[in-house]
């Protein structure tokens, strides 16, 4: 099912001639292998950064450390300023996606945010927009449903525009 939205949402991006790119954490570069397994790959991905520790968020996104201090490495503030980040690395891209969270124990889980929850900044051309989710199941399966999100998002500003 994911595959199918996937591959929905990629042909909507190559129809407007738009072109993607990703900072991924929680997702260990799944979104950057669904994007670019699709036949539209050549044509609306950019790249994507994968870093999953918090240092290398520091060091590559250039993330602030008393942001991820305040916040945690898994968090909508620290998911925000990657997606700024990466869209200073990928000049070209209109849409850019990040994704932090918590997909199995050993985070920074609590109470409000338990494992499964899930942080996503999409910048748009003309706007940005962020989410927070709390998916149910093992690491694979929020992985999955986080992808799934991805893309009803994206198809969803896209089908308004």
């Amino acid at each position: 099912m994911t595959e199918i939205s996937i591959l929905k949402c990629s042909a909507l991006i190559a129809e407007k001639n738009l072109k993607i790119a990703f900072a991924e954490s929680a997702t260990v570069g799944a979104l950057s292998v669904a994007f670019g397994l699709t036949p539209y790959a050549g044509s609306i991905f950019l790249g994507s950064i994968v870093c999953y520790d918090a240092d290398e968020k520091q060091t590559l996104l250039k993330i602030p450390k008393d942001l991820i201090d305040s916040f945690t490495p898994e968090s909508s503030p620290v998911t925000y300023e990657m997606a700024l980040s990466t869209k200073k690395l990928f000049k070209k891209a209109d849409i850019i996606v990040a994704v932090t969270g918590l997909t199995k124990a050993g985070g920074s889980e609590t109470e409000e945010k338990p494992v499964g929850t899930i942080f996503l900044s999409f910048i748009f051309e003309d706007r940005s927009v962020q989410i927070r989710e709390i998916f149910e199941g093992n690491s694979h399966q929020i992985v999955q449903q986080t992808l799934a999100k991805v893309a009803e998002v994206i198809m969803d500003y896209l089908s308004k525009k």
